[in-house]
């Protein structure tokens, strides 16, 4: 069975009184909704100097309505050692952190990670416990010239290589098209679709098991037709998620 999931990515946002108003008014907003955890689960992944501060907040909200998961941006491959900067996915887990997205357009574009340093971070994720969202998608150019599913399908053979099938089930994949991230630009419910049914076509026998969230300037006022559609179990949310009213909206509109 699919779990609905809504991941709130910060990016490099936040400060400890913005943070803690924000957890706050989400937990309030989730309350007054009426939903519950086991409706859908919802998660944060925040900048590294935060988990500690975010992490205390959420954990002091674990009985709330909505209750809300921590997770990080980025990972290293590396377990430890002489890597200035670096922070491995056993710091991770040692911070109460359950998600960590790899991968990320941005992480790929500026800081020129390939195809296999994802995969390579994605195994550390899985074997210190932490569940990988591992994210692919298209650039604009890729998507006009009709490369769109030969690019996800190299960026996920990658991952699958790397981690092994036996454990493609413990993995969340986002599909970011990467021409609809801070543009305000959304793929159409049929786009979003379309390479929604083609990821999970790549994932084996344990495809139905596997959370696909959307990662494409998602909003309130497209949450809903997008998770009508059978492929799409959620959302990777952006600028949305820094609102605690638009993202509790979103989170309600992957329960109905």
């Amino acid at each position: 069975m699919r779990q609905s999931l809504i991941v709130g990515n910060w990016k490099m946002n936040g400060s400890r009184a913005a943070n803690t108003a924000l957890i706050g008014d989400f937990v309030s907003c989730m309350a007054q909704l009426g939903k519950t955890d086991s409706d859908v689960k919802s998660a944060v992944c925040v900048p590294f100097v935060y988990l500690d501060q975010v992490g205390q907040l959420v954990n002091a909200e674990s009985e709330s309505p909505g209750a809300i998961k921590l997770g990080a941006q980025d990972v290293s491959l590396h377990v430890e050692g002489a890597y200035t900067g670096e922070i491995s996915a056993v710091m991770l887990a040692d911070m109460d952190c359950k998600y960590v997205i790899v991968g990320h357009s941005e992480r790929r574009e500026y800081h020129h990670e390939s195809n296999f340093l994802v995969g390579q971070k994605a195994l550390a994720a899985l074997q210190a416990k932490l569940t990988p969202i591992v994210c692919v998608g298209e650039t604009l150019e890729q998507r006009e010239s009709n490369s769109t599913l030969a690019v996800i399908e190299e960026q996920l053979t990658a991952v699958k290589s790397i981690i092994g099938e036996k454990n493609l089930s413990r993995i969340v994949v986002a599909c970011e098209p990467v021409w609809a991230i801070g543009t305000g630009l959304t793929a159409s419910p049929e786009q979003a679709q379309e390479v929604h049914q083609f990821i999970r076509a790549q994932l084996g026998a344990d495809a139905d098991k596997i959370s696909l969230l959307y990662g494409g300037s998602v909003k309130p006022g497209n949450a809903s037709e997008l998770f009508q559609c059978p492929d799409i179990d959620g959302a990777l949310v952006g600028g949305a998620s820094l609102d605690a009213k638009s993202f509790s909206d979103i989170v309600s509109a992957a329960s109905i």
